[in-house]
């Protein structure tokens, strides 16, 4: 059963490759157009049997992992990389996401859409502690890294609304 959405940047360019679609179910690339990974979110259910898609070390098991395709060469939000999240790269994934909660009957909240920063650093124990992503948004600088799940929740919330 479906119980979350984690939130990824792939740390590669700006279009899918066929390595990442065997960790992320959805990828959305610069443009924003969103393309499926080679598993299904109800693959996720079980991750018992190696067929999943493992996006989130510790956290796989009923999670969706949604993915910017973006942010190769990022270092700081000084030094960025030739590949930053784009603003409409960033919304399309915000209006996707409210259409997986939407589908999957997912109610916004801070267990259900989160980052894959924000389940590493609740869960210390498992091998997502210490990702980076999402720690940055490049389209908005202002927010900061432990306010950025704050700040995708209520951008999937006010998409939610509109549909």
């Amino acid at each position: 059963m479906v119980k979350r959405i984690i939130l990824h940047w792939s740390a590669g360019r700006y279009y899918p490759s066929e390595f990442e679609k065997k960790y992320y179910h959805f990828l959305i690339d610069a443009n924003g157009k969103v393309y499926k990974g080679n598993r299904q979110p109800e693959d996720n259910d079980n991750c018992s049997d190696g067929e999943y898609a493992p996006h989130t070390g510790g956290g796989n098991t009923g999670s969706i992992g949604v993915c910017m395709c973006s942010m190769y060469g990022y270092k700081s939000p000084k030094n960025q990389g030739d590949f930053p999240i784009r603003k409409i790269q960033f919304e399309a994934c915000m209006k996707f996401c409210a259409e997986l909660c939407k589908k999957y009957n997912l109610k916004v909240s801070k267990d259900t859409v989160f980052t894959h920063y924000e389940f590493g650093q609740a869960n210390p124990q498992t091998t997502s502690f210490g990702k980076i992503d999402i720690s940055y948004l490049p389209p908005y600088p202002w927010v900061g890294k432990n306010e950025i799940g704050a700040f995708i929740r209520s951008k999937v919330q006010w998409y939610l609304e509109k549909i």
